[in-house]
């Protein structure tokens, strides 16, 4: 029997492990900080000035935004996708799979849902901070800075949350690392698609706005554009409510998924 199995299951939260991964979450950051700000920070920038030039050539307003505007705004969304939703599936499997990192951590008074807690804690306040950068360079390309800006790293910490989850559950559930790519093309594209990022989805199908209102990361994208913009307090409460509602139902799953896999 393994160290993991004879392990006692604690019932309560407690926040104490969780200070405890965060402790070892920064000391392994400061090994990596660099390349992961580079490829956080430089990647959606690429995205902004890509379709918000080459587009933006031809389509110079929508709506009552420029393009290049809409754009910046957008991209905060994705940003916050891929970095939480990637480290959540790669890192969880590796340190579950190769790494075993989580068999040590569970060997100490550190329950599953306390590690999973903490991970995509981790994950998420990461994801708030790079998720700012197309906002940062959109301001030096002409968008006009408002205090609601402020709320920004909020909105996408509430977004990276979910996704990070979401990341670690489908960790938890595929049956080796290579089956990823079926995540990133049959779920995460088609997100990253219909998430209002490039184009209105009202010029979308009827049935594909329908589920454009299920996708998460429309609902960033909405608040992270009315937070720049001008709030929509109604609406603005029910995309929250969405990634709130989001990210509890991807933490009850991931916690159960990961359980299942590391408590035998």
């Amino acid at each position: 029997m393994s160290v993991v199995e004879r392990a006692p299951r604690l019932r309560r939260f407690e926040w104490a492990p969780v200070r405890g991964i965060w402790r070892h979450e920064v000391a392994l950051y400061k090994r990596y900080w660099k390349s992961q700000s580079f490829a956080s920070m430089v990647e959606p920038t690429f995205f902004l000035l890509a379709f918000g030039y080459g587009f933006g050539s031809m389509v110079a307003v929508i709506g009552d935004y420029r393009y290049l505007d809409f754009v910046a705004t957008g991209v905060v969304g994705t940003a916050a996708l891929f970095t939480s939703a990637f480290p959540g599936m790669f890192n969880a499997y590796i340190r579950r799979v190769f790494q075993h990192s989580y068999d040590g951590m569970l060997a100490a008074p550190v329950d599953v849902h306390e590690l999973v807690t903490g991970e995509a804690l981790w994950i998420a306040a990461k994801s708030a901070v790079y998720s700012c950068t197309p906002i940062v360079v959109g301001m030096f390309f002409g968008l006009d800075p408002a205090f609601g800006m402020l709320l920004v790293p909020f909105v996408t910490f509430f977004t990276a949350l979910g996704f990070g989850l979401f990341g670690m559950w489908t960790s938890s559930v595929v049956p080796s690392i290579n089956s990823f790519d079926y995540v990133i093309t049959g779920v995460i594209t088609p997100l990253f698609l219909i998430a209002g990022t490039f184009f209105p989805i009202e010029s979308l199908p009827g049935w594909a706005q329908k589920v454009s209102y299920l996708n998460p990361l429309y609902h960033c994208v909405e608040l992270v554009r009315d937070a720049v913009f001008g709030l929509d307090p109604l609406a603005d409460l029910g995309h929250l409510a969405g990634l709130i509602v989001f990210a509890a139902l991807m933490w009850l799953i991931a916690v159960r998924g990961m359980r299942k896999r590391l408590i035998a």
